[in-house]
């Protein structure tokens, strides 16, 4: 054990080290006023604590998974690794998460890998979903400044009713300007592509009313970005729940994962097909933007390094190296690849 900590507190210092270059290199980024944003679905980033009153029990350390401290400590730095590296020698000014227990891991994510030599602020809030897993955004704290964030739940579901991931919003300054961020976990499709459909349009239709609300307030030039699992690909019909074209509040939605043809055609892959369920979403202030911070369908693209794919044992082709395969430890990093974003300013 000693041994293990020695080489643990080696390992960041080395890291600490190369952040420190990382973020000198940055500021010369910075100069050019441009940053990114990143999307990832972490898969199940529990602790090894139980939570009495979520059903957390198959993270435990006598859980069907067996899970334990060494295998937390390995998946939190590696979620780290990926971060730092999806930055490119400057790391991403917003990353959106889901499938994250509690604030407690994020702690342990921001304050106990190298990402402390970042900066990264913490925005979380509980969820009830049933296995007690949350959406939640670190924000570097030299770039973005938060004005004011909430969880939003739908309404219209009678107290009690909704047992899944709220989503987040988060009103911010990057660099100078202003952005509204929404992070998305919509309800899975276990038992089928149909399971969870309603609640999903529900959902939909909830994230498509606060982004009208924001556009109609600002007469369109509102800056909205939504990311995240929405467990449904672009072409689902669902998704026009979201992005309405014929929407009378002047708040144009582009799925900028739509039509995407580079990379390795989706965030995750199953029965050996890639799916697309991994999204950003932004307003056409965002796109059409005279002043301020910009961006382009071309400057969208999965983050899908070598060392986060692996040979698919199933099927023909590569796979997300997972931390799990079914109920077998893998000790890789996620069923979903990551997707980025760069953003720009006039």
């Amino acid at each position: 054990m000693l041994i293990e900590m020695i080489f643990r507190k080696i390992a960041v210092a080395l890291v600490l080290i190369l952040s420190i270059h990382c973020l000198v290199f940055s500021q010369d980024r910075i100069d050019t006023l441009s940053t990114r944003v990143m999307f990832y679905n972490a898969e199940n980033l529990f602790d090894t604590e139980d939570d009495s009153i979520k059903d957390d029990i198959e993270f435990l350390p006598g859980g069907l998974m067996r899970w334990n401290k060494s295998r937390y400590y390995d998946k939190i730095n590696s979620v780290a690794k990926v971060i730092i590296a999806a930055g490119e020698w400057n790391p991403p000014a917003i990353v959106g998460l889901c499938e994250i227990e509690n604030r407690n891991v994020l702690g342990d994510l921001v304050y106990g890998t190298p990402l402390l030599a970042i900066g990264y602020g913490i925005i979380h809030e509980e969820s009830p979903d049933i296995r007690g897993i949350d959406v939640c955004m670190l924000y570097r704290m030299d770039l973005v400044k938060i004005l004011d964030h909430r969880l939003l739940i739908p309404e219209n579901l009678e107290s009690g009713e909704f047992h899944s991931r709220g989503v987040l919003y988060a009103k911010c300054v990057v660099l100078t300007d202003t952005l509204h961020v929404f992070v998305n976990h919509w309800p899975s499709r276990r038992g089928g592509v149909l399971a969870g459909e309603e609640l999903r349009r529900v959902m939909a239709r909830m994230v498509r009313h606060a982004a009208d609300s924001l556009c109609l307030a600002s007469d369109g030039k509102a800056k909205v970005l939504i990311m995240g699992d929405f467990n449904s690909t672009p072409s689902d019909p669902l998704m026009s729940e979201l992005i309405d074209p014929d929407s009378a509040s002047n708040c144009s939605l582009k799925n900028l994962s739509d039509g995407l043809r580079s990379g390795p055609g989706g965030t995750y892959r199953y029965q050996g097909t890639w799916e697309m369920i991994d999204q950003i979403i932004v307003s056409g202030g965002l796109l059409e933007s005279g002043k301020g911070l910009y961006t382009s369908k071309e400057h969208f693209r999965i983050f899908s390094p070598d060392f986060l794919l692996k040979n698919d044992e199933k099927y023909p082709g590569m796979v997300p190296f997972s931390t799990y395969r079914g109920y077998s430890y893998q000790g890789g990093f996620s069923d979903h690849l990551p997707v980025l974003l760069d953003l720009s300013i006039h």
